[in-house]
């Protein structure tokens, strides 16, 4: 008996959001979409029943994990980002077996598997927050129940894990009944959110964050000193200190970078085989895959030093090879040394700017730990943007038979499946590497230069290709809401 037969009765039995039976129309759409935003927002202002001491162990990949800190919704979008990076890897390496293309059962036990694995991974991520010290229980709270701060602690461990469940079902609704998608959503939600303080957060000048408008107001009323303006210390003071111009030209350029980049395509012509005169594009963006599959990559990464933290707090003795920690940051102690140091990515100019004393590290060890993460994040995201176009139908093969089954061909071309594909092999697999590997580098800049509130390189990039893609995504739904025969066309 094959795993599929063993596994199909749990897997398809799995609690599901139930599939529209017909087209949802667009302002239903939009509703469900509001709802779940809304729904997500206020889930962020739970907190966690019975919490004491605490500190954000995601630090700076909180941007892209979404969720926050203290809150139900504590792990965010990791376990469901974490599972589709095995489920790619499984399925790249062709180990599953399923035909997720052509098989609805195939594709039920994918779905079902996917569901699986995001409920092992919310209870692998919990399980070390609450138990290894990083979330730890009230002693007030657990005397004023009668229970020992252990049983607090699975208490803790149940709201976690019913919010990793929340975010998991928040997905499939939007998937299936909203705009765009749930993760995408999420992302976009935490990162206007820190954007918009970043800019006009106004807590008292000297008195925690102040945000780039109120600081310049600042500035200018004299309130806050700057050196002045043609020494080393006043472009200082300008570029990287209270001036914070270098983080807005980051953030305004990284917004007009990824605009372009989106609309820089190759347009394959396509006319209709039977009706003549219908023609039409099939555009081949240079951010083929988009940027979703970055997520991929970070997450990988914040999985890395998460174990970091987790060994470094529970191995006394852990070799100096592996991760020299010293100093701390948001509560826990960062890597100054070892693998989980080079593995570490850039955060701000600060971590690799050894001129402005922010950093004690020498020169060549963060030359060598700019190198990795410009490294990982370059082959990562040109190897997970593959794996990205594969696994969601967007290949040659998957897109061929896309075309042909909206009765479109090539002119010039036989209209075959296969001819098709051959067409398409010219241009997808070269622009999905090359489009992965420039997302990559896009983000290790963003976060050198760093960005308007704090905001990672990553996060910001996130913000405005997925913004942009459910701009067109809307834009999409409103023409095929105006002519309905057009839904056929995109497969509806």
């Amino acid at each position: 008996m094959s795993w599929k037969e063993a596994a199909e009765p749990v897997l398809t039995r799995l609690p599901a959001v139930r599939r529209p039976a017909k087209h949802v129309p667009f302002k239903r759409k939009l509703g469900w979409t509001a709802g779940v935003l809304v729904l997500y927002f206020f889930l962020t202002n739970v907190g966690i029943y019975g919490l004491g001491q605490n500190s954000d162990i995601f630090g700076q990949f909180r941007t892209i994990l979404a969720g926050a800190q203290g809150s139900i919704l504590q792990v965010g979008i990791g376990p469901i980002v974490t599972a589709s990076i095995v489920l790619q890897l499984l399925g790249g390496a062709d180990l599953l077996g399923l035909d997720t293309e052509q098989n609805p059962r195939d594709q039920a036990l994918y779905q079902g598997l996917q569901k699986l694995l995001v409920i092992v991974m919310t209870t692998l991520t919990a399980l070390p927050m609450v138990f290894a010290g990083f979330l730890q229980p009230s002693t007030q709270i657990a005397n004023s129940l009668g229970v020992s701060t252990s049983v607090l602690g699975w208490i803790m461990f149940a709201q976690i894990f019913m919010g990793g469940m929340l975010i998991l079902y928040m997905d499939e609704i939007i998937s299936k009944w909203g705009v765009g998608s749930g993760i995408g959503l999420f992302i976009i939600a935490g990162v206007s959110q820190r954007l918009i303080g970043g800019f006009f957060a106004w807590s008292g000048l000297g008195a925690g964050y102040v945000g780039f408008f109120p600081r310049w107001f600042g500035i200018l009323t004299g309130d806050v000193e700057m050196g002045p303006a043609l020494t080393r210390t006043g472009l200082f003071d300008l570029f990287l200190g209270p001036g914070e111009l270098l983080a807005l030209i980051t953030t305004l350029l990284i917004f007009g970078v990824v605009v372009y980049a989106e609309s820089v395509r190759v347009e394959i012509p396509l006319s209709h085989a039977r009706v003549k005169g219908a023609r039409g594009r099939f555009p081949v963006k240079l951010i083929y895959a988009s940027v979703l599959p970055m997520i991929l990559v970070r997450a990988l990464q914040a999985n890395i030093q998460f174990l970091g933290r987790i060994l470094n707090a529970q191995w006394a003795g852990m070799p100096a090879l592996l991760g020299d920690y010293a100093g701390t940051e948001g509560g826990f102690a960062e890597p100054t040394g070892g693998l989980f140091y080079y593995l570490a990515p850039i955060y701000s100019p600060g971590d690799w700017m050894w001129w402005l004393g922010e950093t004690a590290a020498a020169p060549w060890k963060i030359m060598l730990r700019v190198g990795v993460d410009l490294t990982f994040m370059i082959v990562g995201g040109a190897i997970f943007a593959v794996f990205w176009v594969e696994t969601t139908d967007m290949g040659p093969r998957a897109t061929a038979r896309q075309i042909q089954n909206s009765g479109m061909q090539i002119p010039g071309f036989r209209q075959s499946p296969g001819v098709t594909e051959k067409v398409l092999e010219r241009y997808i697999p070269q622009v999905t590497v090359i489009g992965g590997a420039l997302v990559g580098l896009l983000a290790v800049m963003a976060n050198m230069l760093g960005t308007i509130g704090q905001v990672s390189g990553t996060g910001l990039l996130l913000t405005v290709s997925i913004t942009y893609k459910l701009y067109e995504e809307i834009a999409e739904e409103q023409m095929m809401e105006m002519h309905p025969m057009m839904r056929q066309m995109f497969g509806d």
